[in-house]
């Protein structure tokens, strides 16, 4: 996480919003892993994140508006550490359990951001629910890319994969289980083989 010098500092008012922004999503994930999103108020982001409240009002207008944006910073993180491999070439199961390899150790790697993403949004509130409903339908999509799915059942069993896959994680997660993640790749790369059997 990024802290600001003290005193003064040549920094933009950009880039010390960009900062505390950064601050009030790693304190809201450290204090929501310990809470919930029920019983986290505002001040304790605000805490923890060694802001004042005006800085944390300045940023967003309610706890929900903050969550929102942190399930996107949680999503881009996700998104960027298997990005190289959408691109890759090679039989779609061995790229598929490339990328799960990349999720699984992503989520492994911060299991607080993973909670956030996972588990805390049930909690936040139907805006927050469609915008994972949003991300879901993208990884299916490509998933349906990458085994060149056709068709409503192949589509169809694209979803069911997500969902297996989403499903067991969350578990793990909310266990706080960390190092059962990677043990879910050789069960989820067998269930894609099956329902795409090459």
């Amino acid at each position: 996480m990024t802290t600001l010098p003290r005193g003064r500092h040549g920094l933009s008012r950009d880039e010390v919003a960009a900062v505390q922004r950064e601050r009030i999503f790693h304190a809201m994930a450290d204090a929501m892993a310990e809470r919930g999103y029920a019983a986290t108020p505002v001040a304790e982001i605000v805490k923890r994140a060694g802001v004042s409240r005006e800085s944390f009002y300045q940023h967003f207008d309610s706890k929900q508006d903050c969550f929102i944006a942190a399930y996107e910073w949680a999503t881009d993180v996700l998104r960027g550490s298997f990005a190289a491999g959408l691109g890759a070439s090679g039989p779609a199961l061995e790229r598929f359990d490339a990328l799960l390899g990349r999720y699984l150790a992503a989520l492994a790697d911060d299991p607080r951001r993973a909670r956030l993403f996972l588990v805390e949004a049930y909690a936040a509130g139907p805006d927050v629910m469609r915008r994972r409903l949003e991300v879901q339908q993208q990884a299916t999509a490509e998933l349906a890319r990458m085994f060149g799915a056709r068709g409503a059942r192949q589509r169809f069993a694209c979803e069911a994969l997500l969902a297996a896959t989403v499903q067991m994680v969350t578990a793990r997660v909310t266990l706080d289980e960390p190092a059962e993640l990677d043990r879910l790749r050789p069960p989820l790369v067998a269930l894609a083989a099956t329902l795409f059997p090459s």
